[in-house]
């Protein structure tokens, strides 16, 4: 089915999964309710939000887009951030597992990962002088991000441009992950 085809007549449904939560700990002192709080937002919220909105598309033949928010640590091991970590390596897998499923229904399932952006969960690295220092130094575009660099990605994943991008995670980082 072409792109036109998908966005013409009846509807073209789209799901965000952008609910998120963090906690920080040393791994050796992480709390197991600190862990399961997590987890219940980042991941299990995701799967089964995901689930019921796949569900109700494939039971009415209504194509889609499904952005499933990741995070740059889908990709590396973090700091004093175990769950969140887990939770986000999670994300990407279930958006590909979900991508390979539900690509035969007209339903696309991508993530973006976003870097460091300036949001009450990173509240505590911005106000960290040397931590945010090091941050920056390492971000080839020399600035925190701001949740409109996320917007852009997501109008595209959501968009007829996109609907042969599928299972892709996408890094919004300033280039962090290039280093």
């Amino acid at each position: 089915m072409a792109a036109k085809d998908l966005f013409a007549g009846a509807g073209y449904s789209i799901l965000v999964n952008n609910a998120g939560t963090i906690r920080r700990a040393d791994s050796v002192d992480f709390a197991e309710e600190d862990w399961d709080a997590v987890m219940d937002v980042n991941l299990k919220g995701l799967f089964f939000t995901c689930q019921a909105f796949g569900r109700e598309l494939m039971g009415t033949g209504t194509p889609g887009a499904v952005i499933n928010i990741a995070s740059l640590l889908s990709f590396q091991g973090g700091i004093r951030v175990p769950a969140y970590t887990a939770s986000k390596h999670g994300v990407a897998g279930v958006t590909k597992i979900l991508a390979n499923e539900w690509a035969p229904h007209g339903i696309t399932v991508n993530a973006i990962a976003p870097g460091y952006i300036a949001t009450n969960n990173t509240a505590a690295l911005r106000e960290d002088p040397e931590r945010s220092k090091a941050i920056l130094d390492r971000i080839p575009a020399g600035r925190w991000g701001d949740a409109s660099d996320i917007g852009g990605t997501a109008a595209f994943l959501a968009s007829p441009a996109a609907t042969y991008v599928n299972g892709a995670v996408i890094n919004v980082d300033g280039g962090w992950l290039a280093r």
